[in-house]
């Protein structure tokens, strides 16, 4: 199996280098990280992340534009998308799906379980 690529999108440093050192560490996987929505659209386009981690709450764009942005782009709209957010109610997950959002994971998480609830999302094995 490839090693698999996942791309963090969160405008928060700290959120940034905690998701990077589980999956690397846990996972084995390569994180690529961006701190706002441009950044993540831009770098999505140019290293083809396997999946991407978008935080909702963000500055200038928030997750759901960027989201939106990542579906109307050719090279970017069938890269599986999992929310990180504090903003977990079942009406938002209805939401989210609806969107074509694949999974959204809890903020604060487990840094320990983070992998695997990605995986699970994506059905990776």
């Amino acid at each position: 199996m490839t090693k698999k690529r996942i791309l963090v999108v969160d405008n928060e440093q700290y959120i940034q280098e905690v998701t990077k050192i589980c999956l690397e560490t846990v996972a084995g996987w390569e994180v690529v990280t961006a701190d706002s929505g441009a950044d993540g659209i831009t770098k999505a386009e140019v290293c083809q992340p396997d999946a991407i981690l978008l935080d909702v709450m963000m500055p200038e764009m928030d997750g759901i534009t960027t989201f939106e942005q990542l579906q109307a782009n050719p090279a970017t709209k069938a890269i599986p998308v999992i929310f990180l957010t504090a903003k977990v109610q079942a009406t938002d997950r209805h939401r989210y799906t609806q969107m074509g959002m694949v999974s959204a994971i809890a903020k604060p998480f487990d840094p320990l379980k983070l992998a695997s609830q990605i995986a699970a999302a994506l059905n990776w094995s």
